[in-house]
């Protein structure tokens, strides 16, 4: 900083009396980080209800080997505990965690949840045949997909709105601060 009375957005304040302001970077994310951290959660909820749906369907289909289906669940349970981990850091400011969560799922998670429905269109399929045949089951996942997807989107968007990135950039201003003293 180049004068005392100059402050980075999302700064505390000096102390009454003159003295350093707290050597903590602010704790409380602003709403759209916390809306952001929430969704990211919808996300993993959605997308664990959506594997319940797909291993129960595949299983009473008898679609896969135990070994296939147990493979496909240690997975999916991975990227599922890694996000939620990762959301927890960008809950906390640490401005990786939102670049891995907006990279990880914001772009790679969006393309896998939405190349199979579109490589099914491109194969010929129309619309009035994905509606011709639903069940109960296809309904929910659809909703949930759906749900699921607008989560990742909006949680993506909210993390880089001008409050976001301020208070990140002040979260790593004052991490940088702290760690010359």
């Amino acid at each position: 900083m180049t004068n005392a009375t100059q402050r980075h957005p999302g700064q505390r304040p000096a102390r009454p009396g003159g003295g350093e302001p707290s050597a903590r970077p602010p704790v409380s994310a602003p709403p759209p980080v916390h809306a952001a951290f929430a969704l990211w959660i919808t996300a993993v909820v959605a997308g664990f209800f959506e594997t319940v749906l797909m291993a129960g369907g595949l299983v009473a289909d008898g679609d896969t080997s135990a070994g296939e289906l147990a493979g496909g669940l240690l997975l999916r349970m991975a990227v599922f505990s890694a996000a939620v981990l990762t959301a927890v850091q960008l809950r906390r400011g640490r401005n990786w965690a939102r670049l891995t969560l907006a990279v990880g799922l914001g772009v790679l998670g969006t393309l896998s949840l939405v190349v199979e429905p579109l490589r099914w269109l491109a194969d010929g399929h129309s619309l009035g045949d994905a509606f011709r045949d639903l069940g109960a089951v296809d309904v929910l996942f659809g909703a949930s997909r759906v749900l699921h997807l607008s989560a990742v989107l909006v949680a993506t968007a909210l993390m880089f709105l001008p409050t976001s990135n301020a208070w990140f950039r002040a979260r790593a201003t004052r991490s940088v601060e702290s760690g010359r003293r």
